[in-house]
């Protein structure tokens, strides 16, 4: 069943209407005709199965059908991560959005090879967010992940609002396997997890200290050195199982 997105704070049991590039590509690439049905939701885990019963245009009228369940909240998983080169980022997104990761900030490290002026900083954020968004109405996310704009490690690290359970992946001799890490925030109660994963050419030494300082825990992923996008999915996925 196809999804469209909705951003209302409540879908109503009335007519709703969806507009723009949403009916766009409703209408003129799925071909969504009047009376099919498609699922809507509203980034706030809401969402309900409606049919269309007015189209023209860029414009199209539902009536709604039945509230769909809610469903059950996953492990809070915060992403942070270095940009990496290319168009990686963009399947670093989509697939952080399919394991359930439910904020992304894009950081800049000492060693990250892309520079982003503020100007091309805001632009990516905004192509990563039209990512997160078709990743969300591909695989049935129904809660709409926050994904920031790209800000610097330092700028980070002093954040207040980050969970308390902090994982660094890292490359040093004092990292701790995965597996215990996670075990040990299990059994400490943790439900949220941020999971820093850095660029190309790993932390410098200064940014691992700066990390543990800021109380995140050096983690080890294995033996083998990973690619960028290989560490933050084999993170997100140890933290989803472990957590959730």
């Amino acid at each position: 069943m196809h999804r469209c997105y909705l951003p209302e704070p409540e879908l109503s049991p009335g007519p709703l209407l969806v507009e723009g590039e949403e009916a766009h590509h409703a209408l003129r690439v799925v071909r969504l005709r009047v009376g099919e049905e498609c699922e809507v939701f509203n980034g706030a885990g809401q969402a309900v199965r409606a049919r269309v019963v007015h189209a023209t245009g860029a414009h199209m009228q539902m009536e709604v059908l039945e509230e769909l369940p809610m469903l059950p909240r996953t492990a809070g998983i915060t992403l942070a991560v270095a940009v990496p080169k290319g168009a990686l980022m963009e399947l670093v997104v989509q697939k952080a959005v399919e394991l359930g990761v439910q904020r992304i900030i894009p950081l800049l490290t000492e060693r990250t090879i892309v520079r982003l002026g503020e100007q091309e900083a805001r632009a990516k954020a905004e192509k990563w967010r039209r990512t997160v968004l078709e990743a969300c109405k591909q695989c049935g996310v129904r809660r709409l992940p926050v994904l920031e704009e790209p800000q610097s490690y330092g700028a980070f690290l002093q954040r207040a609002d980050l969970p308390v359970f902090r994982v660094q992946c890292a490359i040093v001799p004092q990292a701790q396997p995965l597996r215990e890490v996670l075990e040990r925030g299990r059994a400490a109660g943790a439900r949220e997890v941020v999971l820093l994963v850095g660029p190309e050419g790993d932390f410098s030494p200064a940014e691992y200290e700066a990390g543990a300082a800021a109380g995140f825990v050096p983690t080890s992923l294995g033996p083998i050195i990973l690619r960028v996008e290989t560490a933050v999915f084999f993170a997100a996925s140890a933290a989803r199982y472990a957590l959730d």
